[in-house]
């Protein structure tokens, strides 16, 4: 893609969603630094002056509660964390608030569990939210609710919480703004790296060398994280930006700094999406080498025949994970038995379940239709 095509793909983007880390937000010593909070808002605004709707996802409410609650540094352990974001998302948000008034325009804070993504109906009202808050010229400042969100229940990063609140808003163009300057084929301090400056497949980042866990100098998602929240927002149509916070203005007019990941050009089905990226596995399914083949290759629906155990606490219609001899999950999908069932299915053909069970023992353990694939890990 050249300089030009990429600058017409973001002039045309009229909702945008921009996730800032806190690494961007914060000073040496941890704490919220005003002036890179006062320069990010100045880039947001000017967009907002182009008739270009923002919505804002930032990170940085913990750091923000440090300095409040005397911790001289992050802290581990989750409880502790919940208080320092109870304490610092209202200072972060009044910041933003302020300085958004400045320029005329009107915060509103949005705080999301996992659950307003992955449970349907607080899917369709989470995006009824925004497209109200969105209608009223709000500029929506989201984060994931820290202070109740517990290990089961987080997204994890605000990098895959952007992606997702990207495809929940019906988002153009998704600009990531972090601590280096984009995506590079091996660490960005080593010798010899270089940046990459687009992305159109999957295939492209075979050349990427990511450090020990995903680490690539990038805050502390890693930049493993922010691949993954690329490759959920592209699947879902959505070109993606990663650069970094210093080159904001310059992203979302078009010019090319960074790294520009291109969209899918064939959009996943929402239901496809979600079930990929927006829902937390219950359990997993076993399957052997067959079942995994004919799930995969064929995209058939997957048989009790081809079952050889489960592992996890499921109902009928929860999410859970399909995994091969290998352990390693290959697939998604809604399941039709309760888990207590599965062990009297395993390896039996349609017509045993027949005979010993009944009819209704005889349909799918999970419908092609309520299955997606997953990919692989970059």
């Amino acid at each position: 893609m050249n300089a030009v095509a990429r600058a017409d793909q973001v002039g045309a983007a009229r909702r945008v969603v921009v996730k800032v880390g806190s690494s961007s937000l914060t000073t040496a010593a941890g704490g919220i630094d005003p002036d890179r909070l006062r320069r990010l808002v100045a880039v947001l605004a000017a967009a907002r002056a182009r008739r270009v709707e923002i919505v804002l996802v930032s990170s940085g409410a913990i750091a923000a509660g440090l300095s409040p609650l005397g911790l001289p540094r992050r802290p581990r352990a989750l409880p502790i964390q919940q208080a320092a974001a109870a304490v610092g998302q209202g200072l972060l948000v009044h910041h933003y608030t302020e300085e958004l008034a400045r320029h005329g325009v009107v915060a509103g804070q949005v705080l999301l569990t996992a659950d307003d993504v992955t449970r349907r109906s607080h899917y369709r009202n989470a995006h009824q939210t925004f497209a109200k808050l969105l209608e009223l010229g709000v500029l929506p400042i989201v984060n994931e609710n820290d202070t109740v969100a517990t290990s089961e229940i987080r997204f994890g990063d605000n990098d895959r919480l952007a992606a997702l609140v990207a495809h929940l808003v019906h988002a153009d163009l998704l600009v990531m703004l972090s601590d280096i300057d984009g995506l590079y084929d091996g660490p960005p301090a080593a010798v010899g790296s270089r940046l990459v400056a687009e992305v159109a497949l999957a295939d492209d980042l075979r050349r990427v060398r990511l450090g020990r866990a995903g680490a690539a100098g990038i805050g502390t998602g890693g930049m493993r994280t922010k691949l993954d929240a690329a490759r959920i927002a592209t699947g879902a149509g959505i070109p993606v930006v990663l650069t970094s916070a210093a080159h904001a203005e310059r992203a979302l007019i078009g010019e090319p700094v960074g790294t520009f990941f291109h969209a899918a050009t064939r959009r996943r089905p929402t239901r496809q999406l979600w079930l990929a990226h927006a829902t937390e596995p219950k359990g997993v399914l076993l399957l052997d080498e067959g079942a995994v083949r004919a799930v995969t290759e064929r995209r058939a629906s997957l048989l009790a025949a081809g079952l050889t155990g489960a592992t996890g606490s499921f109902a009928a219609g929860e999410p859970v994970d399909l995994a091969g001899p290998d352990g390693v999950p290959v697939a998604r999908g809604l399941v039709n038995f309760d888990a207590a069932e599965i062990p009297a299915l395993v390896g039996k053909t349609s017509a045993v379940l027949r005979r010993e069970l009944g009819a209704a023992y005889e349909r799918e353990v999970v419908h092609r239709d309520d299955l997606v694939l997953l990919p692989a890990r970059f």
